[in-house]
C-alpha cells in the first residue's frame, strides 16, 4: 500500500492507494497552517494512521505533495507563502519517515498534480504535457518525454509567473504575470474593482452576472496566450488543467478556445486543453506515484 498526501494551505488530502494507484480510501482534514510545520505534518500523519487502521494495510512508502518551493532531493521546503508559519526550511520527508518507519518522498504540489494526471488521469500515456493549476495562485509543471522536467534550477513550467499580462503587481514581487489575471485571488479582485462587491471566484461563477463573465473572459484569454507561448517555445500542445478555479470551466473554456483558434501554434497542431480527471485526488495520487517510482514497486 502507498500513501499520498496533499498538504495545501486550507486542507490536507490523504489517500491510500494500491500499487496500480487505485484509491482505496481517502480523508480530508484541515491544515493547521498557522501553527507551523510540526502541526501540519502531525495532522497529515494522524490522517494516514487513521486510514491504515481502517484498512489494516501494510504501508510501503509515502509521497507528499506540498505547497511552496521544495527541494525534492533533500525532502525539505525551501520557500513558502506567508499563509504558512514555520514551513520554509521544514524537513518534511524526515518527519514522515521517523513517524511511520517507511521511505517518504516530497514534490511540489503542482508537480505532483501533473504526475498524477500523466500516470493515472486525463493525460495518462501522453509523452509531453503542460500541467496548470488555477487556484489561489497559478501553478505550472512540465512532463517531457514521459517524465517530469524541473529544469536546471527547479523552476521549469512556472507558467503563472510568465510576464506580459499588464502591469498589476504579482504575489511573487513581479508585475504583469499571468497570475495577476487568472488566479482565484486575481479574478475576485478584478470583479471587486469593477463592481465594488466582494465575491470569491466560485461565487462569481455561480452568479455569472455580466461583470463576472467579463472577468472570466479576460482570464481565459490570458490563459490561452500563455499556452500559446508554451506551444511556441516547447512544441507542447497538450495541457491538463486543475485547481479550484477550474470548477468555473464553463465560463473559462469559451474564451480559451476562441483565443487558441484565433492564434494557432506555428506548428499547425492545435492545443488540446483537458480538465483534470482525478480532481481533488490528483496531488495525492501523483505523490503516491512518485513513491511507487522511487521504490520500484
Amino acid at each position: 500500500m502507498l500513501a499520498g498526501v496533499d498538504i495545501g494551505g486550507t486542507t490536507t488530502q490523504v489517500a491510500l492507494c494500491t500499487q496500480d494507484l487505485t484509491v482505496l480510501c481517502r480523508l480530508e482534514v484541515a491544515t493547521p497552517a498557522a501553527f507551523g510545520g510540526d502541526a501540519m505534518v502531525g495532522a497529515a500523519l494522524d490522517a494516514v494512521r487513521l486510514l491504515l487502521d481502517r484498512t489494516d494495510a501494510r504501508l510501503l512508502g509515502v509521497g507528499v505533495g506540498a505547497a511552496g518551493v521544495v527541494d525534492a532531493r533533500e525532502g525539505r521546503i525551501l520557500v513558502a507563502s506567508d499563509s504558512f508559519r514555520d514551513w520554509a526550511g521544514f524537513a518534511v520527508t524526515a518527519a514522515f519517515e521517523e513517524a511511520l518507519g517507511v521511505p517518504a518522498f516530497l514534490d511540489n504540489d503542482v508537480n505532483a498534480f501533473l504526475r498524477g494526471e500523466a500516470t493515472a488521469g486525463a493525460v495518462a500515456g501522453e509523452p509531453d504535457v503542460l500541467g496548470m493549476t488555477l487556484g489561489t495562485g497559478v501553478g505550472g509543471a512540465l512532463w517531457l518525454d514521459g517524465t517530469l522536467y524541473g529544469g536546471p534550477h527547479g523552476a521549469a513550467g512556472e507558467i503563472g509567473h510568465v510576464p506580459g499580462f499588464g502591469d498589476l503587481p504579482c504575489t511573487c514581487g513581479g508585475r504583469g504575470h499571468l497570475e495577476t489575471l487568472a488566479s482565484g485571488r486575481a479574478i475576485a479582485a478584478r470583479y471587486s474593482a469593477r463592481t465594488g462587491r466582494s465575491l470569491s471566484a466560485r461565487a462569481m461563477a455561480e452568479s455569472a452576472d455580466p461583470d463576472a463573465l467579463a472577468v472570466f473572459e479576460e482570464a481565459g484569454a490570458a490563459v490561452a496566450r500563455a499556452l500559446l507561448v508554451t506551444a511556441g517555445l516547447l512544441d507542447v500542445t497538450t495541457v491538463v488543467v486543475g485547481g479550484g478555479v477550474g470548477r468555473a470551466w464553463t465560463l473559462l473554456e469559451p474564451s480559451i478556445l476562441r483565443t487558441l483558434t484565433a492564434e494557432p501554434p506555428v506548428s499547425g497542431h492545435p492545443v488540446r486543453v483537458l480538465r483534470s480527471r482525478l480532481g481533488e485526488d490528483a496531488v495525492a495520487v501523483g505523490a503516491a506515484a512518485r513513491a511507487r517510482a522511487e521504490l520500484g514497486t
